[in-house]
């Protein structure tokens, strides 16, 4: 598959430089991996995934904590206690760490869920950067995947992120 898009991309590349014999061809190639790294948006949705969560995973430890203290007295007196109370102990246990297994699972997944919706946010605001810069400074075509190399005079993945940095500071 991703020889397939190489070689569709050389195709479309040598087609174009074909069209446009008579003017100049601009192209600039942009890291999306550097732009999802750096763009204060993706470090500002890490910030709001961790205060939507914090409460959940703080509780989650909690019960962690109360469990290993409960295994720690079944462990420590379970030899003394009667019958009846050592598997009462035993049964609370086990429903704990079941709850705490579901719980954690749930935490997991919805942390998952909510990572995809602010990647796909942030791949938006990365888009409308890119075609944005695209338009005003009159660029032909702009690529950002599948790139082995690039000249770094065609690399516009620093003026993307500074575009970027202004949109957040103007709280956009």
């Amino acid at each position: 598959m991703n020889t397939l898009r190489k070689t569709i991309c050389t195709v479309m590349l040598a087609s174009l430089t074909t069209f446009v014999s008579a003017q100049e061809l601009r192209i600039g190639v942009v890291n999306p991996n550097r732009l999802l790294e750096e763009a204060p948006q993706s470090k500002m949705a890490l910030q709001r995934l961790e205060q939507e969560f914090s409460a959940r995973n703080s509780k989650l430890l909690k019960e962690q904590k109360s469990i290993k203290g409960l295994e720690d007295k079944l462990r420590r007196d379970g030899a003394i206690m009667a019958e009846s109370e050592r598997r009462k102990l035993e049964r609370d246990i086990v429903s704990r760490k079941r709850e705490l297994r579901r719980g954690s699972d749930e935490l997991r997944e919805d942390r998952t869920f909510r990572s995809n919706e602010e990647r796909g946010r942030l791949l938006r605001f990365v888009n409308e950067a890119i075609t944005k810069i695209g338009k005003e400074e009159k660029f032909d075509l702009i690529l950002y995947e599948g790139i082995a190399y690039a000249n770094p005079k065609v690399d516009l993945t620093k003026r993307i992120l500074q575009r970027l940095k202004a949109e957040a500071n103007a709280g956009k």
